[in-house]
């Protein structure tokens, strides 16, 4: 059974704090490469120590849905990163258009709204769809940024507003900062799949992250899903770097 259907159907015991499954279900690395090429050169560079990878814009926009499909064959799980946001109609055809390729998760903007969600996630009920995560607020974003679009609330209000508006819209995944987690964990259904970006191991660059935590940490506080891009993809050795983090999630991890 794939883990996209364990995630679907098991949802109760699976992804969240407490949950069984092995530290390399529980991180994603981030291939922010400009194309295909780059990202298996990376790839290879992981060693086989990751089963997840994110794809994001920039390589979707390249490489697009052959990629993913190429992803599976190499037997990874891939996570779309794409964040629609747009009317509901157009939304629910882009969940629409790439749930052919295989991918287990894509994202939304929660801001998009509860119409544009629901159409979203009525979209993604068709047999295949990848399980869908609203994006709440941005882990480059603080106070101040809020502040200078007009939204007044604290980056963790402002978080918990979007993701129960996600949660009544039909979505039952959410993205959010690693500070958000634990009231996330205890507001949100239970069942809830949190998968948490702005995560930075002690001692390295933050870049342009600004609401970050430790790997450990974030488990901790009852992440599902971990997502690193830079500390792994720019170190000498991601392979190392990777096995790194996930011997801090399985540490976290244990009763």
């Amino acid at each position: 059974m794939s883990l996209n259907t364990l995630l679907t159907e098991n949802a109760a015991n699976t992804m969240t704090s407490s949950s069984p499954q092995s530290a390399q279900d529980r991180l994603a690395v981030a291939l922010d490469v400009p194309n295909a090429q780059q990202a298996l050169d990376l790839i290879d560079r992981l060693e086989g120590t990751c089963r997840w990878v994110k794809l994001g814009m920039e390589l979707y926009y390249s490489a697009g849905n052959a990629f993913v499909e190429t992803l599976r064959k190499k037997g990874f799980q891939v996570f779309l990163d794409l964040k629609l946001h747009d009317i509901p109609n157009t939304v629910a055809g882009a969940v629409r258009s790439v749930t052919g390729a295989g991918a287990s998760l894509l994202t939304i903007h929660a801001t998009g709204g509860p119409a544009m969600m629901a159409a979203a996630a009525e979209a993604a009920c068709a047999p295949g769809s990848p399980r869908l995560l609203a994006v709440t607020v941005l882990t480059s974003m603080d106070a101040s940024e809020l502040s200078d679009i007009g939204i007044a609330s604290t980056p963790a209000d402002q978080v918990l507003r979007l993701a129960l508006l996600a949660q009544s819209a039909g979505i039952h995944g959410m993205v959010c900062s690693p500070q958000e987690v634990a009231i996330l964990r205890a507001e949100t259904h239970p069942n809830t799949m949190l998968v948490i970006p702005g995560i930075r191991p002690t001692g390295s660059d933050i870049g342009d992250q600004k609401r970050i935590s430790t790997p450990g940490e974030t488990i901790a506080r009852g992440a599902s899903m971990l997502v690193v891009g830079r500390p792994i993809t720019r170190a000498a050795n991601p392979a190392a770097a990777a096995q790194s983090i996930l011997d801090e999630i399985a540490h976290a991890a244990k009763p």
